[in-house]
């Protein structure tokens, strides 16, 4: 039987394939099969390990570690943890689920599986987001960034950004339950899963991301002009521009680049009468998942005393002695 390409982000995240499906076996020996499908097991695996170890470091460095406790820090332990809970529970699920088959399972399984998939990925997002809000308030806005940004308003952001994500992954996948119940598509269904949905989940917080770092590299260029203009230092100043350009390009390509395939075969997949292969729509699901292995790496590397605090865990030196008060440089 030919299985349908999905329309909408509920049956994106809920169907589930056999591996036969997913990776086109036209014209590959059978012995060939079984080996392609343990490679995408192994591959699976090896993204979900990386993604667990690189968030459990930046974990443990931000919870152990008093020099790490600051209100930006505690919104990069949140994403920190859904990304971590990504790699947990989403990894696991979706290779047992999208490679194996959900056809094994009860609907409610899958549908569980879509809510926490809907849920951990939004929040993430979202963390992501709260994270540009307070680069922009400390460049922009220094004078008062510390009155702005305090470990209260953080709080209240982190709540958020968690308590949107269920919402999103709860009302989606409930709307998606009463579909069965239309002889068409169900309004609501169409609304929360091809609008509202991504809207909150994505679109929103994009806008968001790239408005505050636009104006961020606006007024970096702006301070560095001013300094050059009054210190004649301008290999420095040209240094400081190009190493701020790099940053942001990396913050927004790497994360435009994992969500944006997926949102937009999301959204405009409805419109139109083309069906691509399951294949597509599977590797543009894990493609965007694979953005909570890169934030570790994006969001943490970039500064030293994280690198330094990740030394320190992976050789073990923080279980020979209380370094909770060293500093890190």
């Amino acid at each position: 039987m030919k299985t349908e390409v999905s329309i909408n982000w509920t049956d994106v995240v809920t169907d589930t394939y056999h591996c036969s499906e997913i990776v086109n076996f036209n014209n590959i020996p059978a012995n060939s099969q079984s080996t392609l499908c343990r490679l995408i097991y192994v591959s699976i695996a090896l993204l979900a390990l990386i993604t667990i170890c690189g968030n459990l470091l930046v974990i443990i460095s931000i919870i152990y570690f008093k020099q790490l406790h600051t209100p930006t820090n505690s919104l990069i332990l949140s994403l920190a943890v859904a990304d971590l809970m990504v790699g947990i529970i989403l990894f696991p699920l979706s290779m047992v689920f999208s490679v194996k088959s959900c056809l094994y399972f009860d609907g409610v399984f899958c549908k569980v599986r879509g809510s926490f998939d809907i849920c951990l990925s939004t929040c993430s997002i979202l963390n992501l987001g709260c994270i540009s809000v307070d680069r922009y308030c400390a460049v922009c806005q220094p004078l008062t960034y510390r009155a702005k940004i305090n470990h209260r308003v953080v709080l209240i952001m982190i709540l958020i950004c968690w308590g949107v994500s269920a919402l999103t992954g709860i009302g989606i996948v409930i709307a998606g339950l009463n579909s069965e119940n239309c002889e068409d598509r169900c309004l609501v269904e169409v609304l929360m899963a091809n609008t509202v949905g991504p809207m909150l989940s994505f679109y929103l917080p994009v806008i968001i991301m790239l408005c505050m770092y636009l104006k961020i590299f606006l007024v970096a260029q702006r301070q560095a002009r001013s300094i050059h203009n009054t210190t004649k230092c301008g290999a420095a100043v040209s240094k400081m521009e190009r190493k701020a350009t790099k940053t942001l390009a990396i913050v927004l390509g790497v994360f435009l680049l994992c969500w944006c395939p997926f949102f937009l075969y999301v959204t405009f997949l409805p419109f139109t009468n083309y069906s691509p292969p399951i294949s597509v729509a599977e590797s543009l699901r894990w493609l965007s998942l694979s953005n909570s292995m890169f934030n570790p790496f994006i969001y943490a590397f970039f500064y030293s005393w994280f690198r330094s605090a990740f030394r320190m865990i992976i050789s073990g030196k923080i279980f020979k002695g209380n370094f909770s008060n060293c500093k890190l440089h």
